[in-house]
C-alpha cells in the first residue's frame, strides 16, 4: 500500500490567514477523499510565532494592536479585518475581532506539540483556532489553555503540567528552526510531501489538485527494488 501523503503546515495560532488555510485544506482534502482511487493524506502543524514580543495580556483591540505594532492607520485596519471576516465566512468561519483576545502564542503552540505526543494535534489545533477567532478565548495563559485541552480531550492536568514545565519549547524552537531553513517568511505555509512549497491561504480547489497530483505521480513512480 502507498504511503500517506505528507502535509506539514506552518502556522500562528493567532494568524487570521492560518484558520482560513486550515479549513480551505481540510475542505480540499474532502473533495478529493471522493475520487475512487482516493489519496491517504497525513497532516501535522508546526510551529511559527509571526509576533513573539507580544505580551500574554495585551491591552487593547485587535485594532489596537496592529495600528500600533505594526504602524497601521486605525482606519486601514478596520478595513482589512473586514476583509479578512469576510473570506473567513466564504470559508464556513465566523470571525469575531470585537471580541478576540491578542495574545503571545508560544504557550499554545508547546500545547500543540504536547497534544501531538497524545495524538489528538488535530483537535486540539481547530479548538485553538476556533476559540481564539470565534468565541473570544485567551489562548496564551496556562489555565485557559489547560481548559481548552480539557475541552479537546486531553488530559487537563497532564497539560498544564507540561505547560508549566516549558518541556515542548525545545520543540516549537525546532519548527521554528526548519521553517527558517526552508526560507519560510510568512503562513500559513505547506509543504506537500518534501518537495512542493505552498504559500498562503489558496483555495479549496487547489489543494484538491496538488493533492490528487502528488498521489498520481506516486502511482507512475516506478517501485523501488
Amino acid at each position: 500500500m502507498t504511503d500517506p501523503i505528507k502535509i506539514d503546515v506552518w502556522s500562528d495560532i493567532a494568524c487570521p490567514w492560518c484558520y482560513i488555510g486550515k479549513r480551505n485544506l481540510e475542505t480540499g482534502l474532502a473533495e478529493a477523499a471522493t475520487d475512487a482511487d482516493a489519496p491517504r493524506v497525513e497532516v501535522t502543524f508546526h510551529s511559527y510565532e509571526l509576533s513573539p514580543d507580544t505580551p500574554v495580556d495585551f491591552e487593547g483591540t485587535e485594532i489596537d494592536f496592529l495600528s500600533q505594532y505594526k504602524g497601521m492607520p486605525a482606519d486601514q485596519v478596520e478595513q482589512m479585518l473586514e476583509r479578512v471576516t469576510g473570506v473567513a465566512a466564504d470559508a464556513g468561519l465566523g470571525y469575531r475581532f470585537d471580541i478576540l483576545k491578542h495574545t503571545n502564542t508560544v504557550k499554545a503552540h508547546e500545547l500543540l506539540h504536547f497534544a501531538k505526543e497524545q495524538g489528538k494535534q488535530k483537535e486540539m489545533t481547530e479548538r485553538l483556532m476556533s476559540a481564539y477567532f470565534t468565541e473570544g478565548r485567551h489562548v496564551g495563559r496556562i489555565e485557559d489553555l489547560a481548559d481548552l485541552a480539557g475541552e479537546a480531550g486531553l488530559d487537563r492536568d497532564a497539560a498544564r503540567d507540561a505547560l508549566e514545565s516549558s518541556r515542548y519549547l525545545e520543540a516549537v524552537r525546532a519548527d521554528q528552526a526548519q521553517a527558517q531553513a526552508y526560507g519560510i517568511q510568512g503562513v500559513p505555509f505547506f509543504v506537500i510531501d518534501g518537495k512542493y512549497g505552498v504559500s498562503g491561504a489558496q483555495p479549496a480547489a487547489a489543494f484538491a489538485q496538488i493533492t490528487r497530483q502528488v498521489w498520481a505521480e506516486r502511482a507512475e513512480a516506478p517501485a523501488a527494488n
